[in-house]
């Protein structure tokens, strides 16, 4: 049997290791499911007679290499961080690997010895990055192939509660890892062109910055820039394009009220604070007001930050139960951003029969034969339940997708790679459509630039 070792079995596993239990009989695979702890893998895999669940710990040397040396591809699903270990045991014993995980430098450091030992080490194959990609180079490819000229491309995804169960006034729920929502954003100012002009947006101005976008059936978004919006720029083959901008998608008005956060200070993951274990949430809100002997912590709070008391952000604000003076934070030497993390766990974790939502929309605007046009394509994907989420869906099914496309010798091209050519978009897009994973693109009148970003 074509042995296939999965490293980590968290949130994004589900839809990975049901497709690959569902392949293993017709494709004669074994799959083998490594973490440090195995009480969710066994329920995930439910006794299937082709996989098993092992104790892995990826800093036991040992227990890594053993495992990585006694299968044909390891699929990491670890935090990012922590995939490069991984990868330079996959060169070593000659192995491909497949993660849904950012390029970092470290790993394209790998890419000569990946391609002097014909290795396929393939990277950002989930959905933002992964399905945005394919999603994308489809249209763009078919746009250049007519003979168009891409003056413009826009993209947005946004993992979010499905409507049904859109039960709080942030419309939120957290469908990926916590901490990464609290921290989005930071680390620079984000980097876009607009018109042939590069623009920039410092951390502390993000949350107000942000354009409106409406999707068929689901309503009206917002949407805030990501860090790097030029990061894809040659890789996309758009060195010449006028605008360019990929961003995050919430529901109307999560921004401002997240920018509060923002402006507190409460996002900041750079310092510990004393005492937090002990601390009440409310005593954690007070820590960034100004002393007062007589006013309330509620009452500092919406004249440091001139909130009205009818004003829909703070009844978003009392919903997260912050000013409450019983609740403990917990934590030991906690960071604000911890704290702020603890705190919306409590309000924004998926309840069991709980959906999620996940919503991509690219915007593409050509040149051709001397008039201007405009594609939309969105895409939108519901959940199942807690487990089987649609940030699961659309994060396992494109890894597994490849992987097994890799073992099948349909992917072929050496080196460290993300999804951006034929040979890889177009089998998996096509499969993904068997899964519900449909783009639906429509030609619309152009229309430009957002003049909020002007």
């Amino acid at each position: 049997m074509r042995k296939i070792l999965v490293i980590g079995s968290g949130k994004s596993a589900s839809y990975l290791l049901k497709y690959l239990l569902e392949k293993s009989v017709e494709e004669d695979l074994f799959i083998t499911v490594g973490d440090l702890n195995t009480e969710n893998t066994k329920k995930l895999l439910d006794n299937h007679p082709n996989a098993t669940a092992i104790t892995l710990d990826i800093f036991d040397d040992n227990s890594r290499t053993k495992a990585i040396k006694n299968t044909d591809i390891v699929v990491s699903m670890l935090p990012a961080r922590f995939h490069i270990n991984v990868a330079k045991d996959c060169i070593r014993y000659k192995k491909h690997m497949v993660t849904a995980s950012y390029v970092s430098p470290e790993m394209q450091a790998l890419d000569h010895d990946a391609k002097t030992n014909n290795l396929i080490l393939m990277n950002e194959i989930g959905v933002d990055p992964g399905i945005d990609h394919m999603s994308a180079m489809k249209v763009l490819d078919g746009i250049r192939d007519k003979g168009g000229t891409i003056i413009l491309f826009e993209s947005f995804t946004g993992g979010l509660v499905s409507p049904e169960s859109d039960n709080n006034l942030w419309h939120y729920k957290f469908t990926w890892n916590p901490r990464n929502v609290v921290l989005a954003g930071q680390g620079g100012a984000a980097k876009f062109l607009q018109e042939g002009t590069y623009k920039y947006i410092p951390y502390h101005r993000l949350f107000r910055r942000t354009e409106f976008l409406d999707i068929d059936g689901f309503g009206r978004f917002e949407a805030y820039a990501n860090r790097d919006s030029l990061k894809y720029q040659s890789a996309y083959g758009l060195d010449n394009i006028k605008t360019l901008y990929r961003g995050t998608m919430r529901r109307v008005g999560f921004c401002r009220a997240w920018n509060i956060f923002v402006s507190l200070g409460m996002t900041d993951d750079s310092y510990t604070i004393e005492d937090s274990e002990n601390m009440s949430y409310r005593d954690f809100i007070n820590a960034f007001l100004p002393y007062h002997h007589t006013d309330s912590v509620e009452l500092k709070l919406r004249y440091a930050l001139k909130i009205d008391q009818d004003d829909i952000v703070w009844e978003k604000l009392e919903e997260l139960d912050i000013f409450n003076a019983n609740k403990k934070v917990g934590l030991k030497n906690a960071t604000p951003a911890q704290i702020l993390q603890k705190i919306l766990m409590d309000k924004w974790t998926l309840a069991e029969d709980d959906k999620d939502m996940i919503v991509m929309y690219h915007k593409f605007g050509y040149e051709l034969h001397g008039k201007k046009h405009q594609i939309d394509s969105n895409m939108v994907v519901l959940g199942e339940n807690q487990t089987y989420t649609a940030m699961a869906k659309t994060v396992g099914l494109p890894v597994a997708m490849a992987t097994l496309a890799i073992l099948n010798g349909q992917i072929t091209t050496p080196g460290v790679q993300i999804p951006i050519t034929k040979e890889i978009y177009e089998p998996i897009l096509s499969e993904l459509k068997d899964f519900g994973i449909i783009f639906n693109e429509k030609e619309v009148h152009y229309l430009g630039y957002n003049p909020l970003n002007n």
